[in-house]
């Protein structure tokens, strides 16, 4: 009997048209048609583990994904493979070998979403699916200023959701910046993980703070108060990427593929 392989996978989605990354029993999601592709090329059932289960409408530039199997195909065979059974709006961009212990969700060591926010007096029909439409002018260097009290550990409950299911609100964040690129403003953040709907109601603050209606220091206040209610509203899932997930060099996994995201948009 054939040893057990573990592959990881790097993957990309437009997620206007998924109900989000996990599985459901009547909705279209990531994981399922991925999982529905590959099996045939395994030529048994593929069960996947992902970096970060993304909401409804939430895209990823560089999701990363494990499954265990008995097949022994070649790195091009499993990428290409996927990729003839699967819609236009996901793509395998790489797949390779990696240890037993390596695990998507629990051996990554950061990640970083990036927020796109399409700001101008006209909405643009190219940027609909990708990036939110704030008509009234964003201040990008208010939104920086407000960026700074929210750096480091902290007890994020004031930016979970309802129905986050995490034991622990406190979350480390590495990194926060907001920067203009033409008629985009665009939010990065990287942080060891995140609570459910965290980088849209950072986003969401954020924004409400370019735009003037509350001070860069409310963010402060809002972290503080540990009250969801405390905070602006959830920014819209379009304008949300996962963009990287940072592991270990050791394993040796590839790095995202260029930044196609900002050359489209």
């Amino acid at each position: 009997m054939r040893g057990i392989t573990r592959v990881a996978l790097g993957i990309e989605y437009d997620g206007t048209a998924f109900a989000g990354w996990q599985s459901q029993r009547a909705a279209r999601a990531v994981q399922s048609l991925l999982e529905a592709a590959l099996s045939p090329v395994a030529a048994e059932p593929v069960s996947l583990i992902c970096a970060g289960r993304t909401d409804a409408g939430v895209h990823a530039r560089a999701q990363v994904a494990h499954f265990d199997t008995q097949a022994r195909r070649s790195a091009r065979g499993w990428v290409l493979g996927a990729n003839t059974q699967l819609p236009a709006d996901i793509s395998v961009a790489w797949a390779r070998p990696v240890p037993l212990h390596f695990h998507a969700r629990y051996s990554a060591e950061a990640r970083t979403y990036r927020y796109y926010v399409f700001n101008a007096p006209v909405r643009s029909a190219l940027a609909a699916r990708s990036a939110a439409w704030i008509r009234h002018p964003l201040d990008h260097e208010r939104m920086g200023r407000a960026t700074r009290s929210l750096l480091g550990s902290h007890d994020f409950s004031a930016f979970r959701s309802a129905q986050s299911q995490s034991h622990s609100p406190i979350r480390r964040l590495e990194a926060l910046s907001v920067r203009r690129d033409g008629e985009f403003v665009i939010i990065e953040i990287t942080a060891n993980a995140f609570l459910h709907h965290m980088v849209r109601n950072i986003a969401g603050l954020l924004i409400a703070i370019g735009e003037g209606e509350r001070e860069p220091r409310w963010a402060q206040e809002v972290l503080l108060s540990k009250e969801r209610s405390a905070g602006g509203p959830t920014a819209p899932a379009q304008g949300l990427y996962l963009w990287s997930v940072r592991y270990s060099s050791a394993f040796g996994l590839p790095a995202a593929r260029s930044a196609i995201i900002s050359a489209l948009l």
